[in-house]
């Protein structure tokens, strides 16, 4: 189960050239060129129905692009079906079907042999922390936990490629932890995930490269660590120890600030600094001209990218109409 592969290939385990796709009206991915490298771990952003589980589909071959090229470990994705995972968006099991037996149908489903498979579901639903659960009806089960079975479902085979579309959505806080865990665990043995997710905390821990899209266009992508340095502010955040309202005139005069703003009760401040200056530098120069309780570089979040980009692309994105979301 925890066995490392390694690629035999150099191709990427997923390529877009060009992928168009369109609902009637609504063109739901427009020209899209996307790559993701085997053994990545890529997180496909963007709001609702900008297009991420239309793409996905696209790449697990449930429904067929419009125009251009697509490829998955090297071929057809229905060529690959035994070596992808995939967690739709759609959630649903066959609620009065046991919860070992409904895996173990899976897991048959995807070419694992009967031995030993009983064996596999349930250290599978220990490692989830679903113990007892193996003669459950998956009707009892709550929907997170539902949710955790059809996730296993899609791993339980070790597959190549994991595809997991809003993994996350309806977990709560303990849950998706577990499930984070899980999925770091898994791109540890060298397994290539790509993951469509809109929310952004849980993208920022895992993801080492991101894609965001919005109206079914590319708008960004980048490493997560370019993400930050692209559009972190030059800015940084204070707590002086008298408040900002006696200490404003002193950091004002510190070189290279363009402006000093302080939060409504005066305790806090953000120094803006030009781009000829370096903030490390006015972390020095504000330390020495006010005591101070705190003072920090300012960190961008990827949600605070997520908001400025989709806004700059026109807003949030259409409704999302049937199959183009």
């Amino acid at each position: 189960m925890n066995q490392i592969i390694t690629n035999s290939t150099n191709e990427p385990a997923v390529i877009l050239r060009s992928v168009a796709k369109r609902f009637g009206a609504v063109q739901a991915v427009r020209e899209l060129d996307l790559e993701v490298q085997r053994g990545a771990l890529v997180g496909l952003l963007g709001p609702n129905g900008a297009g991420k589980s239309t793409a996905i589909r696209m790449i697990m071959s449930l429904i067929r692009q419009d125009s251009g090229e697509l490829r998955v470990l090297g071929g057809d994705a229905l060529d690959a079906k035994d070596r992808i995972g995939y967690l739709p968006e759609e959630r649903g099991l066959y609620r009065r079907m046991r919860v070992g037996e409904f895996l173990i149908y899976l897991g048959r489903l995807k070419g694992l042999p009967r031995q030993g498979l009983s064996s596999r579901v349930e250290g599978w639903l220990e490692r989830i922390e679903l113990p007892g659960v193996f003669r459950s009806r998956c009707q009892e089960l709550s929907k997170g936990m539902q949710q955790k079975v059809q996730f296993i479902g899609a791993v339980l085979h070790e597959p190549d490629l994991i595809v997991l579309d809003e993994p996350f959505s309806g977990l709560d806080p303990v849950n998706a932890r577990i499930l984070i865990s899980t999925v770091q665990d898994l791109h540890r043995q060298g397994r290539t995930i790509f993951l469509s997710t809109h929310q952004m905390a849980q993208a920022e821990q895992l993801c080492e490269r991101v894609v965001l899209i919005n109206r079914g266009e590319k708008i960004l992508d980048s490493t997560t660590r370019e993400v930050t340095q692209r559009f972190s502010p030059r800015a940084v955040e204070i707590e002086p120890v008298a408040g900002i309202h006696s200490t404003r005139s002193a950091l004002e005069a510190i070189p290279g600030i363009e402006s000093v703003k302080a939060t409504e009760d005066g305790r806090t401040a953000v120094l803006l600094v030009n781009e000829r200056t370096d903030p490390h530098a006015v972390m020095s120069l504000a330390l020495a001209a006010v005591p101070c309780r705190r003072i920090e570089i300012a960190r961008v979040s990827l949600d605070d990218v997520f908001v400025r980009l989709v806004t700059e692309h026109g807003g949030h994105a259409r409704q999302p109409v049937r199959g183009a979301a």
